[in-house]
């Protein structure tokens, strides 16, 4: 099982450790995409400040970010799992998984990201701002940039399992899994039962709940179709919809109630 997952927007700082390693990095096939988009980060928040607060689409307020971004390759790097914070890791809760939980969460998880593509939660990183929304002035639109290096890298991630897709839009539009991949992809929607409306709150909140339910529960459905029956074992209230023609991934609606 691969789990697709967002970044978050807030991020712990970084580490005391080691400065970032670019090739110790999982998925080194992403190595070189990378290191340009890290060039090209750092240079831009060294040489100027204003400009690169508004390619970066940050506020005043998060007029620091743009230092930060300019001494990546010197600050220290610690696991990705504990840089992301945020609702949907916080309801993950990845430092309070028992051993085995965390070594299938090493095992399946993946987050996206604008800077690095992908990574796994225990892959070293110091802390970062840059969105998948963000358009470089050399490399363009970071979403784009991404689809040819992951196209090449991610099938392979994928293996032949169950594809668990809880990234929002803007990360999605990295990579789409197609063919074969596709059709054992499962992508959810949470749902706020009495509305039928998406919340964002319930719908971050909830994401990493399954996560963390799949994780602890030790079950790894090896398709949609199983994914819906554990999930419904596990007491989720789960609507599906099989996909029209084949080559396409499932969708799934989690429906609550509230979040505890």
């Amino acid at each position: 099982m691969l789990v697709l997952l967002p970044p978050s927007e807030g991020k712990a700082p970084s580490g005391t450790g080691a400065p970032l390693s670019p090739e110790s990095l999982s998925l080194p096939g992403l190595t070189p995409a990378r290191e340009a988009v890290l060039e090209e980060l750092v240079e831009l928040c060294r040489a100027d400040e204003e400009k690169a607060r508004e390619v970066l689409g940050l506020s005043e307020g998060l007029r620091g970010e743009v230092a930060k971004n300019a001494a990546l390759r010197e600050a220290g790097a610690r696991p990705a799992g504990e840089v992301y914070t945020g609702v949907l890791y916080d309801a993950l809760g990845l430092a309070s998984l028992d051993a085995a939980a965390r070594e299938r969460a090493a095992e399946a998880l993946l987050v996206f990201s604008g800077l690095w593509g992908a990574v796994r939660v225990t892959d070293a990183i110091p802390s970062y701002r840059c969105s998948m929304g963000v358009k470089l002035p050399g490399l363009g639109a970071l979403g784009a940039y991404w689809r040819t290096p992951m196209a090449s890298v991610l099938p392979e991630a994928a293996g032949d399992g169950l594809v668990l897709d809880l990234r929002s839009a803007a990360y999605a539009t990295a990579w789409k899994p197609k063919g074969e991949v596709a059709e054992r992809t499962a992508t959810v929607r949470v749902l706020h039962a009495p509305t039928r409306k998406v919340v964002s709150h319930f719908n971050k909140a909830t994401k990493g709940r399954i996560v963390r339910s799949l994780l602890t529960s030790g079950t790894a459905p090896e398709d949609p179709a199983r994914l819906v029956e554990a999930l419904r074992d596990l007491g989720y209230v789960v609507e599906t919809k099989a996909p029209a023609r084949p080559g396409r991934p499932w969708s799934l609606d989690v429906l609550v109630d509230e979040v505890h």
